[in-house]
């Protein structure tokens, strides 16, 4: 099924790093009926405010892609924020979306669902099979409920409520608050701030020797038009690159890409995270999506989006 030109499209967090990358693929799509809303004109915290919102726009399709999100210093720090206002947003948009009849349902959740010591790569049958990573488990629990939800609404209703299941993220309009970022955002931002002061280290948090896997933004858009277009299936599905990176290995990385010319120092007595994140994408890429941009791409586009939003002042 390819989507209607017309169709009216809700791209719920349109502003974010993935809301953004999915609106830039569908105007691109040439898509003309496109629907999004800032928080101050919509706060999906608000179950009336975003039921009479369905009710007015009647949108025919909805890719949630709002959430509170953060790295490993915003999930300690916030536990209660991050389980509460997930478990609202997605809840007012999965129920407001079945009440207003919506033709098709994208539910974006994120690779911390698995159990910390999930096998590699991450196949979607390791969900629920052991404990999550303690430092972003309340996030955690709010995407299993969404993906639930999904599956709920399917079998109850007949709801077309599909689940994609990304791996980590970056690329234009990303976070480089280094409170509440992930970990490329952030060392984007380490690495430019420390090149510009002429610091002699930079000091990361952790041993350096996690595995990560990294997805550029527009290449998630494209799966989740995909997606759209081509899944239908009460089981949620992986979304990665395919390919992973030591966290050391990202840092000389980013380090050579941004010409910083010091030293990396690591600080052991910081939490690593989960030891290892790779997905199985298999089921996807059998259904004939691929990404396209590596990750030396993707970290210079990112990096230029950097500039441009910050002025090289970080």
């Amino acid at each position: 099924m390819e989507l209607p030109r017309d169709a009216r499209i809700f791209v719920a967090g349109h502003r974010g790093l993935v809301g953004s990358a999915v609106w830039r693929e569908l105007e691109r799509r040439g898509c003309t009926g496109l629907i999004g809303r800032t928080r101050r004109e919509l706060d999906l915290l608000d179950a009336r405010a975003v039921r009479d919102f369905y009710a007015t726009e009647k949108p025919e399709y909805v890719i949630v892609a709002a959430a509170k999100v953060g790295g490993i210093v915003a999930n300690s720090s916030y536990p209660a924020e991050f389980l509460h206002e997930n478990l609202q947003i997605q809840n007012h948009l999965i129920h407001g979306a079945w009440v207003a009849g919506v033709k098709k349902l994208l539910f974006l959740g994120s690779s911390c669902i698995y159990p910390k010591h999930a096998p590699q790569p991450m196949q979607e049958s390791a969900l629920l099979t052991g404990p999550l990573e303690p430092t972003n488990e309340w996030y955690a629990i709010a995407k299993i409920a969404g993906i639930k939800m999904c599956q709920a609404y399917r079998r109850q209703y007949g709801c077309d409520f599909i689940s994609a299941m990304p791996t980590n993220m970056y690329g234009p309009n990303d976070n480089y608050d280094l409170q509440n970022s992930h970990v490329l955002p952030a060392l984007i931002r380490k690495f430019h701030e420390a090149k510009i002061a002429g610091a002699p280290t930079v000091t990361l948090w952790g041993t350096g020797r996690p595995w990560r896997e990294f997805l550029y933004a527009d290449d998630l858009a494209s799966a989740c038009v995909f997606l759209l277009e081509n899944y239908s299936d009460e089981n949620f599905i992986n979304v990665g690159h395919g390919s992973e990176i030591t966290i050391a290995e990202l840092a000389r990385l980013v380090q050579r890409l941004l010409g910083f010319q010091g030293e990396i120092v690591f600080d052991p007595t910081r939490p690593d995270g989960t030891p290892r994140k790779l997905m199985d994408s298999s089921r996807l890429f059998a259904l004939g999506w691929r990404p396209k941009i590596d990750l030396e791409t993707g970290i210079k586009l990112a990096y230029a989006d950097f500039l441009k939003r910050f002025g090289g002042k970080g």
